[in-house]
């Protein structure tokens, strides 16, 4: 597989007053983030909102992205659906405006069986070139992919890793490189041989997570230093913090699209402490 890089940031979709993605902002924080510690983006996963975006804004944010830094920086594309043919049709869009790899989320919702998680899959990779993702996010899927399933999708030519975010029984599977799906969980995923992650807290702590990286020996140390960061982007639903982050760190966020919504004074309180406490709202100021 093709070197995609350690820290992938999964991006929020920065959206202008009017609703509409605010494409200047996205191209300005996909290069504030890449200038940041990370070595590549994923552009229209949960975290960019996807579940709210048209086909026609989703696959124009994952051209954008190739325009901006492709060839340079990886560009991965959130092509997950739990319809297999809409899942089938971004896929090959996604190939066709450039993506680098393509993250496929666990079906959602319809919980298939194993034989309709293989069957979705190969017809996933089918539809590309390029590298797939699997996508095991058990909390928001309401389906775990166990390990030995993974490793028989490992079988499939083109599927070569997985974003893990589950708690338990995380570990390498001969054949996928393994990505950390959770920030909490980098350290870990390193520490067993792990690929690196794609990540959240990377959006502002992006070069303290690339140190984890490069000097494991200090490895530890950072990723205690960011605990009260994983902690307080998690004090809602992912992305309202990170957003509500940015905003106050003058970085393009904007609103969220409904069903989500802003953080409320409570929550923005341990946003804003934490920013604090790390200097980032001093950094942005300066």
């Amino acid at each position: 597989m093709a070197d995609l890089g350690a820290i992938l940031t999964a991006m929020v979709t920065p959206f202008g007053p009017d609703g509409r993605v605010d494409t200047d902002g996205a191209v300005r924080l996909m290069h504030h983030l890449v200038e940041h510690g990370s070595d590549g983006l994923v552009i229209a996963g949960s975290t960019g909102e996807a579940a709210t975006l048209t086909d026609e804004e989703h696959i124009g944010l994952i051209r954008l992205a190739v325009q901006e830094l492709g060839g340079r920086h990886t560009v991965v594309a959130g092509v997950g659906s739990n319809d297999t043919r809409h899942a089938v049709e971004l896929t090959e869009q996604a190939t066709a405006a450039g993506a680098d790899a393509l993250l496929s989320v666990t079906p959602y919702y319809v919980k298939p069986n194993r034989r309709g998680l293989i069957a979705h899959f190969t017809a996933v990779a089918a539809a590309t070139d390029r590298p797939i993702i699997l996508y095991n996010i058990p909390g928001r899927t309401g389906l775990d992919m166990p390990n030995d399933l993974c490793a028989e999708l490992a079988q499939i030519d083109g599927i070569e890793a997985i974003k893990q975010a589950r708690d338990t029984d995380v570990a390498l599977i001969d054949g996928l490189d393994l990505y950390a799906g959770n920030d909490d969980m980098l350290a870990d995923v390193l520490d067993l041989g792990g690929a690196g992650g794609i990540l959240v807290a990377s959006h502002l702590v992006g070069e303290q997570m690339r140190a984890m990286v490069d000097n494991p020996a200090r490895r530890r140390e950072i990723d205690a230093s960011l605990h009260d960061v994983y902690e307080a982007l998690s004090v809602t639903v992912n992305p309202i913090p990170v957003k509500a982050a940015l905003n106050l760190c003058g970085l393009p966020a904007g609103g969220l699209r409904l069903p989500l919504v802003e953080a409320d004074e409570a929550e923005l309180d341990v946003v804003r402490s934490m920013l604090e406490r790390h200097g980032l709202l001093e950094a942005a100021a300066a």
